[in-house]
């Protein structure tokens, strides 16, 4: 009953805004539908047989598509002349909108990890966990001696059972599991883990750097906080334009 009536309701906004379309005479030359297919042919790289063999695939053909097209574009040109053209982003809409989201333009920072580990499968029996767990207790002792992570990264490892080093790349902490995260937490550049016992078998980690971004100013992004702020202002600005039409017109369903 619910996709029913949201079928039923979008076959009405369509309605009312064709009646629109055409209260206001607008219009969409086939110049304008030629160059907007040409665009999007360019954006896609795809000729014209590309384009028929797609149409075809979904059942259509190349006037088909042309209409639905000149449908969209006059749905367009409407929403632009109710809606679009009436929408103001102010200054102080934008200062708000940074404030209230400081942590989205905070700083970031991100940890360049490595990782040794002998991996095991639940069905790795408690024997071959500890001998696992006897080749890891080696490592951490060669690298508390001084044996480089890197080291061990560039060595290929001599079977499935022996301790491999990975680098791991750059994580946000929130991008971590929570076992992993409660640990690179507190961790400096330069510092390894004790062995942890994780979802994957046996790890070290180590973080080698840690890269913290530069917050980003009000002025670094005023564009980018007006470009969503118009784009609310749009779906609200036309939902509201749509509610505004549909009490102005009668509609009857026929069942």
């Amino acid at each position: 009953m619910y996709k029913r009536q949201d079928l039923l309701n979008r076959l009405v906004d369509e309605k009312l805004a064709d009646q629109q379309i055409k209260k206001y005479n607008l219009t969409i030359s086939n110049q304008e539908i030629d160059l907007t297919i040409e665009r999007m042919k360019e954006s896609r790289s795809y000729t014209d047989e590309d384009l028929r063999a797609g149409l075809a695939e979904q059942g259509l053909t190349i006037e088909e598509y042309r209409d639905n097209l000149k449908k969209q574009m006059l749905r367009g040109k409407l929403v632009n002349r109710e809606v679009k053209s009436k929408i103001v982003i102010t200054r102080g809409e934008i200062e708000k909108y940074y404030n209230e989201h400081r942590d989205k333009y905070a700083g970031e920072t991100k940890y360049h990890l490595w990782n040794i580990s002998i991996r095991f499968s639940q069905m790795t029996d408690e024997s071959q966990k500890q001998i696992a767990f006897g080749k890891m207790k080696t490592v951490l002792s060669q690298l508390k001696q001084g044996r480089t992570f890197e080291s061990f990264a560039a060595e290929a490892p001599d079977s499935p059972e022996s301790p491999e080093g990975t680098d791991l790349g750059l994580y946000r902490l929130d991008e971590l599991s929570r076992q992993l995260r409660n640990v690179v937490t507190d961790m400096k550049a330069g510092e390894y883990s004790s062995i942890l016992e994780t979802d994957i078998g046996y790890q070290i980690i180590y973080v080698q750097k840690i890269l913290v971004t530069d917050s980003k100013s009000l002025s670094d992004v005023e564009a980018e906080i007006e470009d969503v702020l118009y784009n609310e202002a749009i779906d609200n600005r036309y939902n509201t334009w749509l509610s505004e039409l549909r009490k102005r017109s009668h509609i009857k369903i026929i069942k």
